[in-house]
């Protein structure tokens, strides 16, 4: 990870981890910038975009070929660097090629939206190939209640979404060790059982979604991006202030939120964390 850093996102500050959409409107300017994770990430990335192109892109069988190419013109338009070059890229590939962020393209049918194509490099738990082509409702229903309230709202959202306006909104966790292309928790629920909680707790880093999603103007499609952000946790919390706020909200977190997202796995190293000087 090289020298520590100071995070750029904290969302804990602001409560509990949940569920709930909580999006808020930002100026176009900041959508993409600046990008504080290329430095750390873009190198990698490139790296699995390449080397692991069949677990980090998907299409849909008859994939939205208008939709995609329209997103990833809209992040070209942002970016001074060159697209990484490859003779089966497509599009939507060289403009993720440029950015830390994921591209997802969310396409309308039959009333829902769809995964259409998408650059997924940094998964959080989560297949790419399994989930291309599912509707909102089918991307959500391993989350609490199988996820159809939140489903219903987003489908909202992106049907009312305007083009022209980003929305912005952040999700939190834990996890073992700092790796961002995570398709599957269970290679760290198995190092977890080799290790006691003191070195748990040292191992243990603060994984940031920074979403945002935008309306395509020409296709009504909607660009959903998403930039990881993971830093060593035990750091954050040497201010004493920031541990507080961060054990309410670890605290505060629902039952069921925190079952989804495995934090009982973490618990006894949490615990041991917020207790240590």
């Amino acid at each position: 990870m090289g020298m520590l850093r100071t995070p750029h996102y904290l969302p804990f500050l602001d409560g509990p981890a949940i569920m709930a959409p909580k999006l808020r409107p930002i100026d176009e300017g900041a959508w993409l910038t600046p990008d504080t994770e290329a430095e750390v990430w873009l190198e990698e990335k490139h790296r699995l975009m390449v080397a692991q192109r069949d677990q980090v892109f998907a299409r849909a069988g008859d994939w939205p070929i208008d939709a995609a190419e329209e997103a990833a013109g809209l992040v070209l338009s942002t970016q001074s660097s060159a697209p990484l070059e490859n003779a089966v890229f497509t599009p939507i590939e060289r403009a993720a090629s440029t950015v830390s962020d994921d591209l997802c393209v969310m396409v309308p049918r039959d009333g829902q939206f769809v995964l259409g194509a998408a650059s997924l490099c940094a998964p959080t738990f989560w297949s790419l190939a399994e989930n291309i082509a599912k509707p909102l409702s089918g991307l959500h229903s391993l989350l609490p209640q199988g996820g159809t309230e939140l489903s219903s709202r987003i489908n909202r959202i992106f049907s009312g979404l305007q083009a022209g306006p980003v929305l912005e909104r952040f999700n939190w966790t834990v996890q073992l060790g700092g790796e961002r292309f995570t398709p599957s928790s269970e290679p760290m629920k198995r190092a977890l059982a080799e290790l006691n909680e003191k070195d748990t707790a040292s191992d243990l880093f603060l994984r940031v979604e920074r979403q945002t999603i935008r309306k395509l103007p020409e296709t009504g499609a909607v660009l959903f991006t998403i930039r990881i952000c993971v830093d060593p946790l035990a750091p954050i919390l040497a201010d004493g202030q920031t541990k507080e706020q961060f054990a309410q909200a670890w605290r505060s977190t629902e039952e069921d939120v925190a079952a989804y997202k495995g934090w009982s796995h973490y618990q006894h190293a949490i615990d041991w964390l917020l207790a240590s000087a």
